[in-house]
């Protein structure tokens, strides 16, 4: 079961550098595998950080990084994280599981459609400090209450509104995304459920398999970027909204019942 875990490890990893989503893999692997929720959130942020890592490191030496704009970021990313993992249990997870599908379509739509996503750079809209505070610390907290879509959120914020070609965009995403791992992971830390030997086992095969995507992603730039971020989001809308317990898709569907009702006689 390990090394099957570990195999999940490395293909999320791989995915995951290019354009996030690698929890679409690994999340219901270790919940196959016979984890709770919580030690499954727990353990997945403990696998997940050696992936992030591992992508942010090759990026960094390919000089991909801003380390002056960036390392506030991850500052802020973490300090998120870190608040977001703590309310975890007051979040209304429901309604964000609802929202979520809407806004990864969305994701998918800008990716898709937006002449602003290139190999070039772009128009800054805000500064470094307006989205350090705004996005970084936003999108941060979300990921450790939550966290689907967390890839694609920081890389929409990048492209948009610090105008980073979509490689930069790429490299300063896994770096914010490695500092919100890490502030969740040390919540989970002092509050437990980390599966310590799945997790390690898990991250050494994400650490492989990032360092993969990441020089992939280098060789072949915006056009294995764009089309790989455009399926991963729809792919993880399409994964919330089959959820039973979506509220999106509940009443979606009691929408459906209602039009298609036979009238009462």
């Amino acid at each position: 079961m390990v090394a099957v875990l570990a195999a999940v490890g490395v293909v999320a990893g791989f995915i995951d550098a290019i354009a996030g989503g690698g929890g679409l893999l690994t999340v219901p692997a270790l919940l196959s595998a016979g984890l709770d929720p919580v030690a499954a959130l727990a353990t997945n942020k403990l696998q997940s950080s050696f992936g992030s890592f591992s992508a942010a490191l090759t990026f960094a030496r390919a000089g991909k990084m801003n380390w002056r704009e960036a390392a506030p970021m991850a500052g802020a990313s973490f300090a998120g994280a870190v608040a977001g993992a703590s309310l975890i249990k007051a979040m209304p997870a429901n309604l964000l599981a609802g929202i979520m599908p809407l806004l990864l379509i969305a994701v998918a739509i800008y990716f898709m459609a937006s002449p602003r996503v290139s190999a070039e750079e772009g128009r800054a809209r805000v500064s470094p400090r307006t989205f350090t505070f705004t996005v970084a610390l936003g999108v941060g907290f979300y990921d450790g209450c939550f966290g689907p879509g967390t890839g694609s959120f920081f890389m929409i914020g990048f492209v948009s509104l610090l105008g980073l070609s979509i490689m930069r965009a790429v490299a300063h995403t896994k770096l914010l995304n490695f500092a919100s791992n890490i502030g969740a992971l040390l919540f989970f830390a002092f509050t437990g459920g980390i599966h310590l030997i799945i997790g390690v086992a898990m991250g050494l095969g994400q650490y492989a398999g990032a360092r993969l995507g990441a020089r992939m992603a280098l060789r072949n730039g915006a056009r294995i970027i764009r089309p790989l971020l455009v399926t991963v989001s729809c792919a993880m809308a399409a994964r919330l909204l089959l959820d039973p317990a979506n509220p999106l898709r509940n009443a979606v569907m009691s929408a459906i019942g209602t039009l298609f009702a036979a009238p009462s006689p």
